[in-house]
């Protein structure tokens, strides 16, 4: 149903056609506008916030949908190297047709319009994007056959990647619940919402490059332990004391990174959610604006949003692994049962186990592919959030916005320094694998 209103969309733009047609030259840099794939992915972004993705399932998304728009725009750009083959359990993407001609930038746009639509809810914020999306498509005068041959390279290959999505084990995740075992020191339901556990089998899913989820397998975490001596205790009377007197500027810093995709707020006795960006969507619009400010050309930034996308995938799993092995209590459970029934951390706990944290996790995961293909000591100022009412930040490097990022999970109350420390390296690891199973020597040595 999802291919058939994007096909029906395309072929009436086809049909409507009478201007002049534009040249090879023309319509492949008309259509190559890394612009049209930003306006593309906002979209993406803003459906994924409308639908209320969980972070993890929201990583998915991205990652097939930018995979299907980098490869179905490679061909253009035969230095760059393939993903479909490399990745885990994947074959080679179709390949065009010898001595036909393509708009690649056209076939790479279908691609991901037709795997955005495909793994998301709302068909019908997709029509109205449509509506004002696909007239500045057909304003380029593409030729009628090249329009028509390059859509359906494109859905080639969106079915090619979703065909390769749905064998990844997602699907037989869905509706698992996790059984609470209320031992001493495992994690319980936290205020206020008590929600369930957030996707307990998460580290079943098939991952992209990571040989396995314990391939970079984090150092146990303080054992639990309620003497005041312990490291355990010192990890949990640290977060208490920064709760309580927590400075202007690193509340600021806390609710900056929350990226909390369904905050409950509580009135009364009334119970109210906000919707905002992911974690991943948040770094992935911070992609978008270093590859603005870098001026990438449209297979740059295609290529910078899948690596980032399958790093950040491949964190989450590593993570979810980690969290549901160590089940390890948060430490709003501890202080409320142990120090002060009446303490509240300063963001809302997120409902899974705290060991490790899974921002730190993909921030840093995401942070290494972006260093890599944006640059080091790169300085770029975040407002991407700022429609959310989460202020703007500057910063000197794409590795200090990440650790402030891990960080700042202190500040919220919602972890451990040891979880967020662990996790930074974890997703260190994982970020680097994905550059070194992914990239060609070439690239690998650019930097």
């Amino acid at each position: 149903m999802k291919f058939s209103i994007l096909i029906t969309t395309l072929a009436l733009l086809v049909l409507g056609g009478c201007q002049p047609k534009a040249t090879p030259e023309e319509y492949n840099a008309k259509a190559g506008n890394p612009q049209l794939l930003y306006d593309c992915h906002k979209a993406l972004t803003s459906i994924i916030i409308h639908d209320i993705f969980k972070p993890p399932v929201a990583s998915r998304i991205y990652a097939y949908t930018n995979m299907a728009g980098y490869e179905a725009l490679r061909p253009g750009h035969p230095e760059y190297p393939i993903m479909m083959g490399k990745l885990n359990g994947s074959l080679p993407a179709p390949v065009p047709k010898a001595g036909q001609t393509y708009c690649f930038p056209l076939a790479s746009l279908t691609a991901f319009l037709t795997v955005s639509r495909e793994l998301t809810f709302s068909a019908d914020l997709w029509d109205k994007f449509d509506t004002d999306f696909m007239p500045r498509l057909k304003a380029i005068n593409i030729p009628n056959d090249v329009y028509e041959r390059s859509v359906a390279y494109g859905q080639a290959i969106a079915k090619h990647v979703l065909a390769y999505a749905s064998k990844d084990h997602y699907k037989e995740t869905r509706g698992f619940r996790y059984t609470v075992t209320n031992k001493p020191g495992t994690w319980v339901p936290t205020p206020p919402a008590y929600a369930d556990a957030c996707e307990p089998q998460w580290n079943t899913v098939r991952t992209f490059a990571l040989d396995s989820v314990r391939q970079f397998v984090c150092p146990p975490p303080a054992r639990y332990d309620l003497n005041r001596s312990s490291p355990f205790w010192k990890l949990t009377q640290e977060v208490y004391d920064m709760g309580k007197r927590a400075d202007k500027e690193e509340r600021a810093i806390a609710y900056f990174w929350d990226d909390n995709a369904f905050v409950t707020n509580v009135s009364g006795h009334v119970m109210f959610a906000s919707k905002k960006m992911t974690p991943p969507g948040h770094w992935l619009a911070i992609a978008s604006n270093l590859a603005r400010q870098k001026k990438f050309s449209m297979i740059q930034a295609s290529q910078l949003y899948a690596l980032s996308s399958v790093a950040m995938f491949d964190a989450f799993i590593a993570c979810w692994d980690e969290k549901y092995k160590t089940v390890r209590v948060r430490p709003e459970t501890v202080i409320n049962n142990t120090v002060d029934p009446d303490w509240r951390p300063y963001l809302e706990t997120p409902a899974f186990p705290e060991y490790v944290s899974g921002h730190s996790d993909i921030s840093a995961a995401a942070g290494q592919i972006i260093t890599h293909l944006a640059g080091e000591n790169l300085a770029f100022t975040d407002s991407t959030e700022y429609i959310y009412g989460h202020g703007v930040r500057s910063f000197s490097s794409v590795k200090a916005a990440y650790m402030e990022a891990s960080i700042s999970r202190v500040y919220g109350g919602i972890h451990y320094r040891d979880g967020v420390e662990e996790g930074t390296k974890q997703g260190e690891h994982v970020g680097q694998w994905v550059l070194t199973k992914l990239l060609d020597k070439r690239q690998m040595a650019s930097k």
